[in-house]
């Protein structure tokens, strides 16, 4: 992975034990196979007690971490910013190459002949890969509520919901949020918009709450009392509120898996699975005969001249 450095800095010693540190953290997960933002590098490193957890420690770890970056001591690909990416058109130069993509990324519905249709909520678009590596293991679909969801966004799901409920299916909504005034309200906001529109679904909120919080011991942040909701919110919590992205990777996988498992008609989705893999091969016989037939066009088009 590369460390590239631009700049020549010369850094003080505990700048240079934080770099190690966020190094190994990095590290740690990459093995694991995820990638970090920012926000949860900070939060491991608060977990640790390496760092205190104040947004001034977050916005110093920031200047660091760029810091090091730029002289190269800490790798480019290590953190990922989730919210800006480029949009563009792929291309391909090699059809052989396209075809055997196209076989290998065939994918039936394999919940298609299940009584539940299922979706997954997350607040933030800082966790939606982590959230899409889980849901991709069941073939589930995932949504990134970005905040509270718009109008627009809102009645397109319950319309989505809609079609699925009137084909026979039951519409099941997993939520994850923020465990703040805000957060936990947009839980409340998103079931009650979707059944205004119609929808008929079980919806679920399953992270983050309380008991998670005390199981997991995530670091607290001062709840903003400039909340509108935080009244009745500092009545039930008290003055401590809670981030999603404090949660290991891993905890929030697992938290996936075994909602899907709670849900899911395993025979069906492995029956599927199988006829999938048949097609697939069938796919690669035919790809596998691409060279011939290639071979043969040039052989006829020479006979022409």
């Amino acid at each position: 992975m590369p460390k590239i450095a631009y700049i020549e800095k010369r850094f003080k010693p505990d700048s240079l034990d934080l770099i190690e540190k966020v190094n190994s953290i990095v590290d740690d997960y990459e093995r694991q196979g995820y990638s970090l933002t920012l926000r949860q590098v900070y939060y491991q490193l608060v977990s640790r007690d390496v760092i205190p957890n104040n947004e001034r420690s977050y916005k110093n770890l920031g200047n660091l971490i760029n810091d090091g970056r730029l002289a190269g001591m800490i790798d480019w690909y290590s953190i990922e910013d989730r919210t800006r990416f480029l949009r563009g058109i792929v291309h391909d130069d090699d059809p052989e190459e396209l075809l055997r993509s196209a076989s290998s990324g065939f994918s039936l519905d394999k919940w298609e002949n299940m009584d539940t249709y299922v979706e997954f909520w997350v607040e933030k678009d800082a966790l939606v890969d982590i959230v899409g590596k889980a849901c991709h293991s069941w073939e589930v679909d995932y949504f990134s509520c970005r905040g509270y969801v718009s109008q627009s966004e809102m009645w397109s799901a319950a319309r989505r919901f809609i079609r699925r409920n009137n084909s026979g299916k039951n519409v099941v909504i997993f939520h994850l949020g923020d465990h703040d005034p805000s957060g936990i309200d947009m839980s409340r906001d998103i079931e009650d918009r979707l059944r205004l529109f119609g929808a008929d679904i079980t919806f679920e909120r399953i992270a983050l709450n309380y008991g998670q919080i005390e199981t997991y011991n995530p670091p607290p942040n001062p709840t903003k009392l400039s909340d509108s909701r935080s009244t009745d919110y500092v009545k039930k919590y008290g003055y401590e509120c809670w981030e999603l992205d404090a949660l290991e990777p891993s905890v929030l996988s697992e938290l996936i898996s075994n909602h899907v498992k709670n849900v899911i008609d395993l025979d069906a989705f492995n029956n599927i699975s199988e006829r999938e893999g048949e097609i697939r091969k069938q796919m690669d016989r035919f790809v596998d005969t691409y060279s011939d037939f290639v071979l043969n066009e040039e052989d006829t088009e020479e006979m022409k001249v």
